[in-house]
């Protein structure tokens, strides 16, 4: 059999050419798949199927390379055990990156070289996506497959491949920088990302070709999407924008007929993260529904603002699980006072940077000055001067902790800081306390802390100042935090820990109508609901404003009716990943929740024990 890439006339029989490795045949050599010729990539399992460079390995992909944050702890060496085990179905999100132009200089240079360049480009994609916590499936000479949500599920895997991409790129550059100037060549990457619902888990294959399947639309779509990307951009499917919501701003590049897909597939390029402050205002920006419930707790809320407007400045810790409305509660507070004379200042802590000293601060402090990415060091000094408010004898060093933490130059327009990192660190939360202090001195101040239980350590240094300074000042600080964060402040006087519980049926019911502009769902359609969501506003929101969607509902006037059966009612895809991770998290009873799942809300334990292979 002749090879297409060097030529060879191979013996009958063999899977990969004897002289430069690549695969013969249209057959797929790791699933079989008949693909057709030209195809880069296996239309069945996603494996790469372009020739390789003379002299160079092929790629061991049957081991995966697993973040340390994502791979749960196993004592069981074996691949299997350690990502997951057993087969199952969940929603996923597939990323495919693949270098540009690698066959073109794999004929200029010379294979070591060309395995030293793969080499760096699969390396740095490595950290990229692991400090995101997805994990590298499949090495593909030049291309990688990876996953986002697998074995371990966040609430955001979506977010985070498109982030993880869009940094992959940055590297990329880098590398371009790098190598490509002593080598003599130019680097590019093309990423696609989709998201959808397969079943992972399910070893394939034996010995050294034993790898992790994953059966489903999705891994081919990303691959589609990625063939059809420009150099150096990521293109992510229909289900992946969706999930993203406000918080990225992309390109429609509009519908695309891609093999494999009898419809054409909607695709858009990811420009880069939006502008918009908060989490829940990325995820809301469209539509908001009206606030439901939860008068004792905006009472409350309200009543700590008048005690902070006569100078008695309160901390409110707003805590409860994701879902539950703290965001949402915040929101309503700052609607009703939002007539009232007042300054807000909001700092978003971010999964992405627990480890970024300040980073919420440095995002508030660009926020609120105005940078513009093409504006200069000098414009950006003079915006930043223009934010803050100085002693009247003036505030040098002010001027230049702050620049020196948004990495503005200050060209000599402020004496040069002379200080050890611990001293300017402490400087520096000083001199941010007494901007706060000098805001409430002209207007009452609302500071809003969001998420920290994602929050950094020198962010958290500095919450622990400005909950001691606002008991003296006109400023209320609210702080919206998950029940696993455990603050230190609740022992204080103007301290408040207010909990949020879910909503009762009554309050369930009230808000699907909120969700459906009035109009009545068929009682069993609202019975579904109002069971299934477990009191959850994020849950009836979503799976109300589903239903709607879903075709199985007819208008009839100011009433909604069934167009057929009822079947149960599925998930949403803006839920499957907040509610596979906080399965995930279940670990060891996980496999009893699935099982319960299965079989409904109610059983007796001898059904359990009957179709549980758990021990009692």
């Amino acid at each position: 059999m002749r090879c297409d890439g060097c030529g060879l006339d191979n013996r009958p029989g063999r899977r990969f050419c004897a002289e430069c490795g690549a695969p013969l045949g249209g057959n797929c050599p790791s699933c079989g798949f008949d693909n057709e010729p030209g195809e880069k990539y296996c239309g069945g399992c996603g494996a790469s199927l372009e020739s390789r460079p003379a002299g160079e390995p092929i790629p061991d992909v049957s081991k995966p390379v697993v973040s340390k944050a994502a791979a749960p702890e196993q004592s069981s060496p074996s691949r299997g055990a350690r990502l997951g085990g057993e087969p199952e179905r969940r929603q996923l999100t597939v990323m495919f990156c693949d270098l540009v132009g690698s066959t073109a200089f794999s004929r200029i240079l010379d294979p070591e070289e060309t395995r030293e360049v793969i080499r760096a480009f699969q390396s740095t994609c490595t950290d990229v996506i692991g400090r995101f916590d997805g994990i590298v499936a499949k090495y593909m000479g030049d291309g990688i497959l990876a996953y986002f949500g697998y074995p371990m599920a966040h609430e955001d895997d979506a977010e985070r491949a498109a982030r993880a991409g869009l940094e992959i790129i940055e590297v990329v550059r880098g590398l371009d920088a790098d190598l490509g100037r002593r080598k003599n060549i130019a680097l590019a990457i093309r990423v696609g990302i989709a998201t959808g619902l397969v079943v992972v888990g399910d070893l394939v294959g034996e010995g050294a070709a034993e790898e992790m399947a994953v059966v489903g639309a999705t891994p081919n779509l990303a691959s589609r999407l990625q063939s059809i990307a420009q150099p150096n951009t990521v293109v992510i499917a229909a289900g992946t924008r969706q999930l993203l919501g406000a918080g990225f701003v992309c390109d429609n590049l509009g519908e695309h007929d891609l093999k494999g897909f009898h419809e054409p597939v909607g695709a858009w390029r990811v420009i880069g993260p939006s502008d918009v402050e908060s989490r829940f205002e990325a995820s809301h920006a469209a539509d908001l529904t009206p606030f439901v419930g939860r008068e004792h707790e905006i009472g409350l809320l309200v009543e700590r603002w008048r005690q902070a407007k006569e100078g008695e400045g309160q901390v409110v810790l707003v805590s409860g699980e994701p879902g539950i409305g703290k965001s949402r509660i915040s929101l309503a507070v700052q609607e009703r006072i939002a007539e009232e004379p007042h300054v807000r200042v909001g700092y978003q802590c971010s999964p992405y940077h627990r480890n970024s000293a300040l980073h919420p601060v440095i995002e508030q402090l660009a926020r609120a000055a105005g940078f513009r990415r093409n504006d200069t060091h000098e414009h950006k000094l003079d915006k930043l001067e223009a934010l803050l408010i100085t002693a009247p004898e003036g505030d040098g060093q002010t001027m230049a902790l702050l620049a020196s933490l948004l990495s503005v130059p200050t060209d000599g327009r402020c004496p040069p800081l002379d200080l050890s990192p611990e001293r300017q660190k402490q400087e520096t939360l000083a001199a941010l306390v007494e901007q706060m202090k000098r805001l409430a001195a002209r207007q009452p101040l609302l500071v809003v802390f969001e998420d920290v239980h994602w929050i950094d350590p020198t962010t958290l240094d500095l919450l622990d100042l400005v909950v001691d300074h606002a008991q003296t000042a006109p400023v209320l600080v609210m702080v919206t935090l998950r029940p696993e964060f455990v603050p230190t402040w609740t022992g204080q006087a103007h301290v408040t820990l207010l909990t949020l519980n879910r909503m009762n049926r009554r309050q369930r019911a009230v808000m699907i109508e909120k969700v459906t502009g009035g109009k009545g769902l068929p009682e069993e359609v609202l019975d579904q609901i109002v069971t299934r969501t477990d009191g959850v506003p994020l849950f009836v929101e979503e799976l109300t404003k589903a239903v709607i969607e879903s075709g199985l509902l007819t208008v009839n006037e100011d009433r909604y009716t069934l167009a057929g059966p009822l079947p149960p009612l599925a998930i949403p895809a803006t839920l499957h990943d907040s509610l596979m991770a906080r399965l995930d998290q279940l670990a060891s009873v996980k496999e009893v929740a699935q099982i319960g799942a299965t079989i409904g809300r109610e059983f007796s334990h001898e059904l359990l024990a009957a179709v549980s292979p758990l021990s009692d």
